[in-house]
């Protein structure tokens, strides 16, 4: 059998393990320098004042989600065709995930349904660059600021995508990426949210460190200079110097990740053209923005075929995947909430139909052929 290939996988170089060996051997290899360095580098890339690092994306969002101020009893706005991670960041802390189904010609959240979806317990919108497709982020904007709400993007599948001209991480009031290892860059485990807002960075700040303060001019009292103070409860949510030292390295071959993602995509696209029996994913049309390509959701047109395609293709060495099983459709979304099968038509179309095909920096020409003749020889 031919060599394994995965959907996808970290791509690792020796300057990556250079750094984290650098940092093995300081006096720090937690609460360092290389942190800080970090997020000024994904905040400068984005165009943004201030990024706060964490110990996973999911930790980001809930800290987002936090710093917004949402509570028991407030509804988010969201989508079901996501990782479990985005709702289950807002039911933490006791709110009502709204979900919202999406754009055939996305896959992201449909903008226009947000607006019958918003109540007076509606406190925030929470969109999904599914794939690494950024979302329509002026609408969403238009909406929320109608409305007083706040705008959280989870862009865990998009760093290095681009939106009219804007790398994506400028335009929401807060936007999370994640650096697991399927990512476009990894730390391990790990996530980051960036943001222009100084009081939301504050208060994330404060949450990934147990809700310490230290600064004295917000404390209540001050016995001298060891002194901190707990003002409400947070977690421990840090990332670890040896992650961002990772991340700093691999920060640095971003855009060739992004460029070769892309590059990949379009090599599908040619070999499924015309192919009645599959579907490409959406591609971004706007001048000026770019794709993230994190995924490629490829669509089989008739989902009979779905299970037996994916099965062979496990058997032949090609570990896809499918992303996702719509929220709503878990279990505990279904008893919670009372969310039922049928609802979000058109995720659960995308959901019979998808699979992850192998996508990463580092796959080969030889490799991404036999991906593609194997699925077309099958179907």
């Amino acid at each position: 059998m031919a060599e394994f290939i995965p959907y996808s996988r970290q791509n690792i170089a020796p300057e990556d393990i250079e750094a984290v060996v650098r940092v093995l051997k300081s006096p720090l290899i937690t609460q360092g320098p290389e942190v800080e360095r970090f997020e000024e580098a994904i905040a400068g890339y984005c165009g943004v004042k201030y990024a706060v690092a964490f110990n996973s994306g999911t930790s980001a969002l809930h800290a987002a989600l936090h710093a917004a101020g949402i509570t028991a009893g407030d509804e988010v706005i969201t989508t079901p065709l996501t990782f479990l991670a985005t709702v289950n960041a807002a039911v933490y802390l006791g709110a009502r995930p709204v979900m919202v189904d999406i754009d055939p010609r996305t896959y992201c959240l449909d903008v226009n349904q947000i607006e019958a979806l918003i109540s007076e317990k509606t406190r925030a919108i929470l969109p999904v660059d599914y794939a690494g497709y950024p979302v329509d982020m002026n609408a969403i904007r238009e909406v929320a600021r109608c409305h007083h709400l706040i705008v959280i993007e989870d862009a865990a599948h998009a760093l290095g995508a681009i939106r009219n001209g804007q790398a994506v991480g400028g335009e929401a009031d807060m936007t999370m990426f994640s650096f697991h290892p399927v990512k476009h860059i990894t730390t391990g485990e790990g996530g980051m949210i960036v943001t222009d807002d100084a009081a939301l960075a504050g208060k994330m700040r404060r949450f990934r460190n147990h809700g310490m303060i230290r600064e004295a001019d917000q404390l209540m009292e001050n016995h001298g200079p060891w002194y901190y103070e707990m003002q409400e409860p947070g977690y421990n949510f840090r990332m670890t110097s040896i992650q961002a030292a990772l991340g700093l390295s691999q920060f640095q071959r971003l855009e060739a990740f992004v460029e070769e993602r892309n590059k990949l995509a379009r090599a599908y696209d040619r070999a499924f053209a015309d192919f009645p029996a599959l579907s490409v994913p959406p591609r971004v049309g706007a001048a000026g923005s770019r794709h993230g390509y994190h995924l490629y959701p490829l669509l089989v047109n008739d989902p009979e075929q779905r299970l037996g395609l994916f099965t062979y293709l496990r058997q032949q060495g090609i570990r896809v995947q499918v992303h996702y099983l719509p929220v709503h459709l878990q279990p505990f979304y279904r008893r919670q909430f009372g969310y039922q099968p049928g609802q979000f038509p058109m995720a659960e179309f995308v959901y019979w139909r998808e699979i992850s095909i192998p996508l990463f920096p580092g796959l080969t020409q030889p490799e991404q052929s036999r991906v593609a003749d194997l699925i077309k020889a099958y179907l």
